[in-house]
């Protein structure tokens, strides 16, 4: 349509519904792609310390308007800095003043704010929703909201536990929903490219894999810790939710949650989320994984200490075409190193390295690999640009339903890598992991740790 077909479509359409006093309804395809009635209206799941990089993320997306927020905090400081000032309330008025900064009026109050994310899931105006909590939440409010018939961006690790995660396979496939993990690395153009460097056999045969996780950023308040009355505005029994009943302490909650066993993996899963998801990747093994696991030397906290994650991370994985991953803290914290028979590619904080140097300019031909773009434009690499465009490839799945960059599956497969080596670094063994069966063969030891249970009445 034309601007002077539309422009007449409109006023024809102006003049009838006045004439018969009826609303003045105008088809998507007059109003344009961005008109409120066509944007994707998504429901926020938790206001902390991600929620500060992930939330402005989906308000910058011109067809996505944020209708509602929840958490189970109202306010507070004390999250990953003590500045910091977090939660529903002030996720709310961020909200809100985004969208007023765009109105005429220069007003806007139209972000509902929940305690009960089971509240914002039972919206039917709502199309989708960011779960942005902590990782013992992840697997019930993914499994609800497939079953409510949202969609779902979930925030890395994709899982507490190996059966969770296949539990919200199973959801999201049953229900037919798109979902998104948040390993936003993915959506990196140099990542993608060493990726594809070694895919398309760029260094010959791949020998050994290096992924690096940070370091713990918490101080451990020790072994004589004492409970603590929770603040005000702070829903304790819902934080806690499918996890055991214990004591308030301030350092269990908040940012502090990644470093117990209760509520998360540690930086095993926290940072091996994103480079060993690159190793999957490269390799091929989105589907697959590791034949073996085997610690090397972890370190963890004394029995009886309030942490209780791994404090120094250390392990060797093996896959069955012979390619080694060797997984340890360091200092810097991210990055992900293939070493293979032809030379090496390497991809962190500080780009792309490869040897010989010449692989840096070196062009993925039409017949060979390519692998999947968030943002086609995208040619700089930038880390602000990695979780916006990893939200836009997001939504654009919505609307096409196809499969996003980090599907579901995909998320599960590196998730279930870094379970599996905290199993091993935990039983200070090697232990054989069957990534089709997903259990670790004649090993019960090993395969009653897939699971933990879950506080009455949550379950999957």
């Amino acid at each position: 349509m034309n601007a002077t077909s539309r422009r007449n479509f409109l006023q024809k359409a102006s003049a009838l519904g006045t004439a018969l006093g009826a609303p003045q309804i105008v088809p998507s395809s007059v109003r344009g792609a961005n008109a409120p009635g066509n944007r994707i209206t998504v429901g926020f799941i938790g206001n902390g310390n991600q929620s500060t990089i992930d939330l402005p993320a989906f308000l910058q997306q011109e067809d996505v308007q944020v209708v509602a927020v929840c958490d189970v905090n109202t306010a507070s400081y004390g999250y990953k800095t003590p500045e910091q000032y977090l939660g529903r309330k002030p996720a709310q008025e961020k909200v809100n003043t985004y969208y007023a900064g765009k109105k005429q009026s220069g007003a806007f109050q139209g972000c509902d704010a929940y305690r009960d994310f089971r509240e914002l899931l039972s919206r039917k105006d709502i199309d989708a929703v960011a779960i942005v909590v902590p990782d013992h939440w992840h697997a019930i409010m993914t499994v609800m909201a497939a079953q409510s018939g949202k969609d779902i961006y979930c925030e890395k690790p994709l899982s507490l536990t190996i059966r969770q995660g296949q539990a919200m396979v199973q959801a999201v496939r049953k229900h037919q929903r798109v979902l998104q993990t948040g390993s936003h690395y993915r959506s990196s153009p140099l990542g993608r490219f060493a990726c594809e460097l070694v895919r398309n056999g760029r260094i010959g045969k791949v020998r050994r894999i290096l992924t690096q996780v940070a370091e713990q950023n918490a101080v451990d308040p020790g072994p004589n810790w004492q409970p603590m009355p929770v603040p005000d505005g702070f829903d304790y029994g819902m934080w806690l939710g499918p996890a055991p009943s214990v004591p308030y302490h301030k350092d269990r909650c908040l940012y502090r949650f990644r470093f117990n066993l209760d509520y998360s993996g540690g930086q095993t899963t926290n940072f091996g989320a994103h480079s060993n998801d690159l190793a999957q990747w490269a390799l091929g093994m989105d589907g697959g994984g590791p034949v073996e696991f085997e610690d090397q030397g972890s370190e963890w906290p004394p029995k009886g200490y309030f942490f209780n994650t791994a404090t120094r991370v250390s392990f060797r994985a093996l896959y069955a075409g012979g390619e080694e991953l060797i997984c340890a803290t360091t200092r810097t914290g991210f990055g992900t190193r293939f070493e293979g028979t032809e030379g090496w590619v390497e991809y962190g904080y500080g780009g792309v390295k490869t040897s010989p140097e010449s692989l840096q300019k070196s062009v993925i031909g039409p017949n060979e690999i390519h692998l999947p773009v968030s943002n086609p434009d995208r040619k700089e690499d930038a880390s602000r640009y990695h979780i916006p465009d990893h939200v836009r490839n997001f939504i654009d799945c919505i609307r096409s339903r196809q499969s996003p960059v980090a599907s579901v599956e995909i998320g599960h497969r590196t998730a279930s890598l870094c379970h599996a080596a905290n199993i091993a670094m935990r039983l200070r063994r090697k232990v054989r992991w069957d990534p089709l069966q997903e259990k670790f063969p004649n090993d019960e030891e090993a395969n009653r740790m897939l699971d933990q249970p879950m506080r009455t009445p949550w379950k999957l």
